[in-house]
């Protein structure tokens, strides 16, 4: 493999908004790549300058529409690599699939993993990624994997929003190491709630193990669609004297169903998530929204200069 020499940071069409800013983070221009659609709807990609020996950092969360992400991306690293890339990173703010991690199920698919070899044997070199759903994802890939974490990002702003002493809650017990490393940051207590899935739109949450009396509360969990989760355990922590609920949703991918429930869940004080999906509508104020492209643009900064990402997983105080 040839040397890379400069940076070219390329965007695909899922989130310009958040390339621009990684790009403005690093102080360079976004590369020149023209992405188009075939009448029959197939993806080309043609790159606008010469990519030969570059360190080529390709921009895409594979959010909705999931599979026509998913493959614009694929191409795009084909193209690189066709052009001579000299290293080829994937950046992956949001990886979809994410949730079809194992069979829990008869005759079911493994897709996180089928998406993983696709991206790998497309050419990627590398992948970045952000609060993958579980961290066995890492192994799907045989490639390196730099997981960031977006808590020391929303850490602060939550510290700013409920003070001293909140408790930080599970919604979930699969979420619990999650709020556990919250609660260590925000200095607060720790609580969990029984789930149980009654289907992929629908959960029926049981009891509450912990103390969240006359106490702020922040449900943390890596993603939402439906806001079932999230709105099932507000009810429940409510019950229990909650005095103020918030959630910290690293992405946020709200559905028509899950917008209304936001909206109509009285418990919940706001939303608190990240641009690493597109968020067009913060719902009058519901939602507010933090960016990680400084978090993303630095780990860009430290891959291409061989330094320790590790480092950026801790919040600076």
């Amino acid at each position: 493999m040839e040397e890379a020499k400069h940076i070219c940071l390329y965007a695909g069409t899922a989130h310009p908004q958040l390339a621009r800013d990684i790009a403005t983070y690093l102080g360079i221009n976004l590369g020149n790549v023209s992405i188009s659609r075939f009448p029959d709807g197939e993806v080309f990609v043609q790159y606008g300058e010469i990519v030969r020996c570059a360190d080529a950092f390709l921009i895409q969360p594979t959010c909705a529409p999931t599979n026509d992400n998913l493959m614009e991306l694929l191409v795009m690293i084909d193209a690189a690599r066709r052009a001579s890339a000299a290293r080829i990173t994937v950046v992956i703010p949001y990886f979809g699939y994410a949730r079809q991690d194992r069979k829990d199920k008869p005759r079911v698919p493994i897709t996180a993993k089928l998406v993983a070899n696709l991206i790998t044997t497309a050419g990627a070199d590398r992948v970045l990624a952000m609060d993958l759903h579980s961290q066995q994802l890492q192994g799907f890939f045989d490639i390196p994997v730099d997981h960031l974490y977006a808590r020391p990002v929303l850490a602060p702003v939550l510290k700013e929003i409920i003070g001293e002493d909140p408790v930080v809650v599970a919604p979930d017990s699969g979420s619990a190491k999650m709020a556990m490393y919250y609660g260590d940051l925000l200095g607060g207590g720790f609580a969990v709630v029984a789930k149980r899935r009654i289907n992929a739109t629908t959960v029926a949450s049981s009891h509450l193990v912990g103390d969240v009396r006359d106490k702020v509360c922040v449900i943390t969990d890596d993603l939402t669609s439906t806001c079932g989760t999230l709105c099932a355990a507000a009810k429940i922590l409510k019950a229990n004297g909650a005095a103020k609920i918030y959630c910290a949703v690293t992405h946020c991918l709200l559905n028509e169903t899950g917008k209304r429930k936001l909206l109509e869940a009285e418990e919940i004080e706001q939303l608190i998530t990240t641009d690493a999906v597109p968020q067009p509508d913060t719902l009058g104020g519901k939602i507010r929204v933090v960016s990680v492209a400084p978090i993303l643009g630095e780990a860009i900064r430290r891959i291409h200069n061989g330094q320790s990402v590790s480092s950026l997983f801790y919040i600076k105080h």
